[in-house]
């Protein structure tokens, strides 16, 4: 089998992503990876704290490689980053690592050609599938997931802290997409067909950062 790794968030797409590789007889998932914020010691985008991210891991059973970038990473050290780390990875014989991106174009041709430059593949199992069709989907499998990040360009903050399911779903703006794939919003995965057991956690402090982003604080439990 060849051996694979999946670009994790925390968030629901990520999940279905893994969800269909553990599905592929061909693959053998090596690892997770997930970028972090060294200044906030949270994953990037989704917020979420290590410690949560740690329990995602210990329920799905397979390990994790954490990239830590740092404070203001420009494009080209984010790049460098990243390229350490696919080097580390091939030199074990992973050559292909998984996304959960669903059609931005533009975002999936940068990871094709980054990996191409060191002889790895881009694997992309949710690619032009429907959006609307991909939320169900994610709900009717079980997938169990709360809103943790909003931009306030596109929702209000009655958003945050929602749990991803058909009423959400249908109070969104025509303007967002039902997977959030413009960024609209993140989410945390907590339970579901990946994991062994769900991930306990109370909500914590919202937060308004960078005059943008509505974040909540997840709190262990």
């Amino acid at each position: 089998m060849e051996l694979i790794a999946v670009s994790w968030s925390g968030g629901k797409d990520s999940a279905l992503a893994l969800y269909y590789s553990l599905l592929e007889k061909k693959y053998e998932v090596n690892s997770l990876l997930t970028t972090v914020s060294a200044e906030y010691n949270r994953t990037s985008m989704h917020g979420i704290r290590i410690e949560l991210l740690e329990k995602q891991i210990q329920s799905i059973g397979i390990p994790i490689n954490l990239i830590s970038l740092p404070k203001d990473v420009s494009n080209d050290e984010y790049e460098e980053i990243m390229k350490k780390e696919m080097i580390t990875l091939k030199s074990h014989k992973v050559l292909s690592i998984v996304f959960g991106d669903i059609f931005l174009e533009d975002l999936r041709e940068y990871r094709k050609s980054n990996l191409s430059k060191i002889g790895m593949k881009a694997l992309f199992p949710l690619w032009g599938k429907n959006s609307i069709e991909l939320a169900r989907e994610i709900i009717n499998l079980g997938f169990k997931a709360i809103i943790t990040c909003v931009d306030s360009t596109y929702l209000n903050d009655s958003y945050i802290g929602q749990i991803y399911d058909d009423n959400f779903l249908s109070t969104l703006p025509s303007n967002v997409d039902p997977c959030g794939e413009n960024g609209e919003f993140h989410t945390f995965v907590f339970d579901g067909p990946i994991f062994s057991y769900p991930i306990k956690f109370k909500k914590g402090e919202i937060v308004f950062r960078e005059e943008r982003f509505y974040y909540i604080d997840l709190v262990p439990q």
